[in-house]
């Protein structure tokens, strides 16, 4: 399926999605409320059958905070990369993938422990990489370490 094809059958399902610019792969924005389903679909529908969660990303825009997913269909032998933004940067959550695409669960872990995006639903959120006591979020741009002198 090529990506006007994948853009069209994304677009089935959540009508209200965006395409953003990205000269390597189909890159979708969606509505944090309709992530869930979406991935869902995206897995159970055979033309879609996106089986294989590449990698999961948090991301810091400075107003916004964002997860990137990188979805690939072994199968269909197609990928598109869906993005879901939040304004909200004291208590950014969105869904969680975990129990959709495994890989995902320790990707999600990272997100948490290094952006303090929470992940509702998800079976083992805590912290693995930084001790669970902590202060801020080391990938954050606002992030300050009086102690070691790093700022973004």
């Amino acid at each position: 399926m090529d990506n006007d094809s994948l853009k069209a059958r994304i677009l089935e399902i959540v009508p209200e999605a965006q395409q953003e610019e990205n000269k390597q792969y189909l890159t979708i924005l969606v509505p944090a409320a309709k992530l869930h389903d979406l991935a869902l679909k995206m897995k159970s529908t055979t033309d879609l059958a996106f089986d294989y969660l590449i990698c999961l990303s948090g991301v810091d825009y400075g107003k916004q905070l964002a997860v990137v997913y990188h979805i690939n269909s072994i199968l269909q032998k197609h990928t598109v990369v869906i993005k879901v933004k939040t304004d909200d940067r004291i208590n950014p959550s969105f869904d969680t993938v975990s129990d959709i695409w495994r890989t995902a669960e320790f990707h999600e872990r990272e997100a948490y422990d290094m952006f303090g995006i929470r992940f509702n639903n998800h079976p083992d959120l805590r912290r693995i990489f930084l001790e669970e006591d902590w202060k801020g979020y080391p990938l954050r741009k606002d992030y300050v370490d009086e102690v070691n002198i790093v700022e973004f």
